[in-house]
């Protein structure tokens, strides 16, 4: 009959078995909780302990350190061998970065691409839409436009094959269109009016022109021609002459241009003196300019002008020509028909436009 306190059964003279607590047991404060957290590992001294590889050292000594209180003593020589030989194990080693590349940096993340296909995209505002929409169809009128003025301009169907002149009373219209040829046959948009001022400038009767395109093939060319004032007497006619003191023409039919005669076959005619005769005549209107039979001058102070009917016009120098040319038709026009008993009206001077004289 064995004593109390010692161990009974088969296995009473071997070694006590050797148990394990893997984790506190509750503390409820009876023996029956301890025991049943208790595990049997064998009769072996040598224990293993069993824990996640992830597990710190710190939960490792907490371990260590609630066992000797679950079982209620030290822990003994196999449980320390084991607990050395858990610690003694190789961590796993620490997983290398990859160094970083470009091409690494390239490549779309497979996380940002399943994710979005979950992203629901807004829809765009209203506004938005229709400012896109303008834009759109803005550009597309402006590229259609060009398109069609490219195909316009440069098609052969819009090429000068037909000059038309109109206006010309000196010069034939024949002799304009000769120096206009080398225009034939280019597209009408391309012709440029400076152009066509350019290759009529050497006819001198004409002052300036217009242009106008008419489709498909015809360039209308208007001629504004110089206006003669007077007409120099010369040995074998007469010099039609405009108010710059150019000369556009010859005739030997006076009565061609109804403009005053300069007679300078007693000499040639002072530049300055033949300069102030023909601006005078050029401020005149045309139908005073019409009544006129001669114009001479001694100096460019000295200007006097004859009429048809035998009258005599004072004018002075070229100064206040415009104010002076007002003031003799005015003149004129109140002498017409003299007052009865008076005398009729010979000489009309506006050398001093402000304070004209008639006698």
């Amino acid at each position: 009959m064995p004593r109390s306190g010692q161990p009974s059964g088969p296995g009473a003279g071997e070694p006590s078995e050797r148990r394990f607590t893997g984790l506190p047991a509750p503390s409820s404060g009876d023996g029956a909780g301890s025991a049943s957290s208790r595990v049997s590992l064998g009769t072996s001294s040598k224990v293993t302990v069993l824990r996640p590889v992830h597990d710190d050292a710190r939960v490792s000594d907490e371990v260590d350190a609630d066992e000797p209180k679950a079982r209620g003593g030290a822990p003994d020589a196999g449980e320390a061998e084991g607990r050395a030989s858990a610690r003694s194990e190789p961590s796993p080693a620490p997983r290398r970065r990859r160094p970083w590349s470009p091409r690494r940096a390239e490549r779309p993340s497979k996380t940002a691409a399943t994710r979005s296909k979950d992203v629901l995209a807004f829809p765009v505002p209203r506004v938005k839409r229709i400012r896109r929409r303008a834009i759109i169809i803005g550009a597309s009128t402006v590229a259609i436009v060009a398109a069609l003025m490219a195909v316009l301009i440069f098609t052969p169907l819009l090429a000068v094959r037909t000059i038309s002149v109109e206006g010309t009373k000196m010069v034939a219209p024949a002799q304009i269109q000769s120096v206009l040829a080398p225009l034939g046959g280019r597209p009408l948009p391309l012709v440029a009016p400076d152009e066509v001022s350019r290759l009529v400038a050497p006819i001198v009767q004409i002052k300036s022109v217009r242009t106008r395109a008419v489709p498909p093939n015809t360039l209308l060319v208007t001629v504004v021609e110089r206006v003669p004032v007077a007409l120099v007497k010369q040995a074998d006619g007469f010099s039609v002459v405009v108010g710059d003191g150019v000369e556009i023409a010859r005739t030997k039919d006076q009565a061609a241009y109804a403009v005053p005669v300069v007679d300078a076959t007693g000499g040639p005619i002072a530049h300055p003196t033949f300069l102030a005769i023909t601006s005078v005549l050029a401020a005149l209107p045309t139908d005073i300019l019409a009544q006129l039979a001669t114009a001479k001058a001694d100096s460019v102070d000295s200007v006097q002008l004859k009429l048809a009917n035998g009258k005599t016009v004072i004018w002075g120098n070229a100064q206040d020509r415009d104010l002076k040319a007002k003031v003799l038709a005015a003149l004129m026009k109140g002498t017409e028909t003299p007052a009865k008993g008076q005398a009729p009206v010979s000489v009309y001077d506006v050398s001093v436009p402000r304070h004209p004289v008639t006698r």
